[in-house]
C-alpha cells in the first residue's frame, strides 16, 4: 500500500531500522512505560534528527522532520509524543545559540554523537514577553549555579540523559539575562514523581521532573546577551513553530495508523477510500505548506498564525477521520483489539497542548484586526 510509503522512506532515511524495529512489537507493549521505542530511537540515531550538520547531527530540514514525526506517530504514539520534545529542545539550543557564547555547539554534538536524549523543562513561550520565565529558578552561590524548581509533564523523564531548562540568570553586572541549562540526569537533587495517570500515552513517561537545590557548574549554562525583559520575539515564534508542527505531524500519524488499518481491512479493497483519507492528507499537506515556508519565508507572527492554523484544521481532520474508521472498521474490531480505540483517543490529545484554540479566539481575531500576536 502506498500510504503512508514516503513518510516511512524519510523515516528510514534518518532513522534506518526505526520502523521496522517498531513494527515488531504489538501496540500495547510500545504504549507501556518502559517502552522498547524509546531504545530504538536512540540506537537509530534519532537524537541527532535536527542537530545541524555541522555539529555532527543530521541537520534536517522542518519539512523533512515533520515526515518523520507522522511516521514515527503511525507505529508508536508515545514515542511521537516524547521525541517531539525532545526535538523541540534541539531547535531551541539551535535558536539560542544565535545569542550565545559558542559551548552550545560542543553539547549539540555531544548529543548527536551519544545519541543523548533531551527532556524539555521549557516554559512555554508567549509571544513578545519572556519565553524563558522559568517554571525553574536559577541562583549563583559560591561560584556555582543552584536550580530549584519542578516541569509537569515532562516528557522523557525517566529516560533522558539531559534537562533543558529556561531560567533567568543575574550577572556580576546586576542585570537579569536569559539563558538556557543544559543538566544531566544524573545530578544530585533531581527526582521523578509520578504524574501521568492514564494508559493513554504513558509511553512518552510524562511524570513530575523536581530539582531541588541542583547544583551546575556554569560552563552548563548557556548564557545570551539579552535581558529578561526584551526577549526577542523572533525566540518565541521559532519555538511555537517548531512546536506546533513536530506536535502537530505526530498526532496525525496517529490516525494515520487507523487509517491505514481502514484502508487493509477486509473487503476495504472495494470502498471510497476519501471519507478516511482526505481529511487528514488535507492537514498534512496543510502542515507541510508551514514547513516548506520556514525554508524559504521570514520566522514572522503571520506564518505563526498559519501553523497554528494548520494544527486547529489537523485537530477537526483528526475528529472527523477517527470517528469514520472506528465506523468502518466494525463492532467486532472494537470487540477483538483495543488498537484502534487507543489509537482514535490518542489522537485526540492534540486538542490539549497549548495554545488551545478556545484561548487563542480573541488574539486571533486581534491579529486579523492589525494588532500584534499574543498566545493565550
Amino acid at each position: 500500500m502506498n500510504f503512508l510509503h514516503r513518510e516511512r522512506a524519510v523515516l528510514d532515511t534518518f532513522m534506518p531500522g526505526l520502523d521496522q524495529a517498531l513494527a515488531r512489537y504489538p501496540l500495547g507493549e510500545l504504549e507501556c512505560s518502559p517502552s522498547p521505542a524509546i531504545q530504538a530511537f536512540r540506537d537509530a540515531g534519532g537524537p541527532g534528527l535536527l542537530v545541524p550538520a555541522v555539529n555532527a547531527g543530521a541537520g534536517a530540514s522542518a519539512l523533512q522532520a515533520v515526515r518523520v514525526q507522522r511516521a514515527v506517530g503511525a507505529r508508536c504514539p508515545s514515542l511521537a509524543v516524547a521525541t517531539t520534545m525532545h526535538h523541540f529542545s534541539i531547535a531551541g539550543l539551535v535558536e539560542a545559540a544565535k545569542y550565545g557564547d559558542g559551548l552550545e555547539g560542543l553539547l549539540l554534538e555531544a548529543v548527536a554523537k551519544d545519541r543523548m536524549l533531551v527532556a524539555s523543562g521549557f516554559a512555554e513561550g508567549r509571544a513578545g514577553q519572556n519565553i524563558l520565565s522559568p517554571h525553574i529558578t536559577a541562583e549563583r552561590r559560591a561560584g556555582r549555579i543552584v536550580l530549584n524548581g519542578s516541569k509537569m509533564p515532562c516528557s522523557l523523564s525517566r529516560s533522558m540523559d539531559l534537562l533543558t531548562a529556561s531560567v533567568v540568570l543575574r550577572g556580576e553586572d546586576g542585570v537579569d539575562r536569559l539563558a538556557v541549562a543544559l543538566i544531566p540526569a544524573a545530578t544530585p537533587g533531581i527526582t521523578v514523581k509520578p504524574f501521568w495517570g492514564t494508559p493513554i500515552l504513558a509511553g512518552a513517561e510524562s511524570d513530575e521532573v523536581i530539582l531541588t537545590d541542583v547544583e551546575l557548574d556554569p560552563a552548563m549554562v548557556v548564557a545570551t546577551e539579552v535581558t529578561a525583559d526584551a526577549v526577542p520575539d523572533a525566540l518565541n515564534i521559532a519555538g511555537f513553530l517548531w512546536f506546533e508542527l513536530l506536535l502537530t505531524a505526530g498526532y496525525l500519524g496517529m490516525a494515520s495508523a487507523l487509517v491505514e488499518r481502514t484502508l487493509a481491512r477486509r473487503g476495504g479493497a472495494q470502498d471510497d477510500p476519501t471519507p478516511y483519507l482526505v481529511a487528514v492528507e488535507g492537514a498534512v499537506l496543510a502542515v507541510e505548506a508551514v514547513a516548506r515556508a520556514m525554508a524559504d519565508e521570514e520566522w514572522s507572527d503571520a506564518l505563526l498564525v498559519q501553523a497554528l492554523t494548520a494544527r486547529y484544521a489537523a485537530q477537526d481532520a483528526i475528529a472527523h477521520t477517527t470517528g469514520a474508521c472506528q465506523a468502518a472498521l466494525g463492532g467486532m474490531a472494537f470487540i477483538g483489539s483495543p488498537e484502534g480505540s487507543y489509537l482514535a483517543s490518542a489522537a485526540v490529545g492534540l486538542t490539549f497542548h497549548p495554545p488551545a484554540r478556545s484561548r487563542m479566539a480573541r488574539p486571533l481575531r486581534d491579529f486579523l484586526d492589525g494588532r500584534p500576536l499574543r498566545i493565550g
